[in-house]
């Protein structure tokens, strides 16, 4: 922890994805008089839900968890992957919602790439191309867009080409080019989905409505500077750095293939502190769930069908990640998960209130073969592979308790190795509260 004039404050999910980082955001931001939510890692596909203490709930995806308290400030820092269209859209319901000023409180960094329609299709034809084998994708095209402009840097569509539109419709059409040729060469099956994606791609008037309909981004002036960061996090004593995603799906320490294309550690968070020259007391926020989940493919050793049938999500069935899984708190993944970021200043543990519906709780202190999940000295996606196949075959040693409180939260404490600081019973910023061990 740095120290410094202002407070600093990264949420970072140590699970899957869902662990509660919309609740967290929303409660740092009234617990601390934040003025500012910065989008650090991700995109468009993330879920964070946030009810009001009114009962006004919305689904976060690009603006910040903390938009519902008057004045927040929302900026998507350069890592974030934009898809324009559908935050015109999150603008509007928020304007519905009641939050007027919700576009005079965001900036976009001139630097985000932006997801395409052609991304996106392509994102969706890769999926339904892997049939069985999907990765889990949400299909919205963060990943596609990514790997693109590693591959493509010359094309690749940034915030700031929304300003100009005579270059934005070359690279699209370069984009579409191309992405005609990578279909050729993928052969989906020939399926109505898989005929909806490609219409994307062949349709003429496609590049002339999707600048019609982003040309609001810059009529609105969201597009802004990187110094605009540095500049709003002095305005406010301050700033609350929220993650997308959870640290086991991160690019290069999650379980590969079951990855998603983004650094879901606190180092872009870190990285752009630095870079803003602001001073800060710095604090890095672990979210947990008192239970497993996983919203897709990939390995969930402890996963159990006992636990769905009592959990009320927000986060439900697509058609792209099918169904929420759930299973029982596993200490193997969390102790990684804890390793790969250097371990947290506070953690957080959220849908304790699932205890009150349980006859028992259960943890998975250990696998029958493996006890604990060594991260690779450098990155490596072999090492990565290597730990996916052996989580694959793992089969979960699970301890059983009655489901008190405060018996739960000691056992989590003890397989952790460090204490539990907070506990969420509910969705509202209210339902946080600390954890006072006996």
């Amino acid at each position: 922890m740095t120290r410094g004039a202002r407070r600093v404050s990264i949420v970072v999910d140590l699970g899957f994805g869902d662990a509660g980082k919309g609740l967290v955001t929303d409660w740092l931001v009234r617990r601390d008089g934040a003025g500012l939510v910065v989008r650090y890692n991700g995109g468009a596909q993330a879920g964070h839900n946030v009810v009001t203490r009114e009962g006004q709930h919305h689904t976060f995806a690009q603006f910040g968890a903390g938009a519902f308290v008057p004045g927040v400030r929302t900026f998507l820092a350069h890592p974030f992957v934009l898809h324009p269209t559908a935050l015109l859209l999150e603008g509007d319901l928020l304007r519905a919602r009641g939050v007027g000023d919700i576009f005079e409180r965001l900036r976009v960094s001139e630097r985000a790439r932006v997801i395409t329609p052609f991304h996106q299709a392509m994102n969706r034809l890769r999926e339904l191309a892997r049939g069985e084998a999907r990765h889990g994708s949400c299909g919205v095209g963060v990943g596609e867009t990514v790997q693109d402009a590693l591959a493509f840097p010359e094309d690749t569509v940034h915030a700031g080409d929304l300003l100009a539109p005579a270059r934005l419709a070359l690279k699209l059409q370069r984009l579409r080019e191309r992405k005609h040729a990578e279909l050729r060469a993928l052969s989906p099956p020939d399926t109505e989905a898989v005929r909806q994606e490609r219409a994307v791609l062949e349709h003429p008037g496609v590049i002339d409505t999707w600048l019609a309909r982003t040309a609001r981004v810059a009529a609105l002036g969201l597009v802004a500077p990187d110094t605009t960061l540095g500049a709003w996090m002095r305005d406010t004593p301050a700033t609350v750095f929220e993650g997308a995603q959870g640290v086991l799906l991160d690019e290069w320490r999650g379980f590969h293939p079951f990855t998603t294309w983004s650094c879901c550690t606190p180092d872009n968070a870190l990285a752009l502190l630095a870079d803003s020259g602001v001073e800060a007391e710095v604090r890095r926020v672990g979210v947990l769930r008192c239970h497993g989940v996983r919203h897709g493919a990939g390995p969930l050793p402890t996963e159990s069908a006992e636990l769905r049938s009592l959990i009320s999500e927000h986060n439900t069935r697509n058609d792209w990640q099918g169904g929420v899984r759930y299973g029982w708190f596993d200490a193997v993944l969390a102790r990684y998960a804890l390793d790969v970021v250097g371990g947290v200043d506070t953690l957080v543990l959220t849908h304790v209130d699932l205890l009150a519906r349980l006859r028992v709780w259960k943890a998975a202190a250990r696998y029958q073969a493996l006890t604990r999940l060594e991260p690779a000295a450098a990155p490596s996606l072999a090492h990565q592979e290597a730990l996916t196949r052996a989580l694959l075959a793992a089969t979960p040693v699970l301890d059983t308790l009655p489901p008190r409180e405060d018996l739960v939260l000691a056992h989590v404490a003890s397989l952790l190795g460090r204490r539990v600081d907070w506990v969420a019973r509910g969705p509202r910023a209210d339902d946080v509260s600390p954890w006072m061990p006996a």
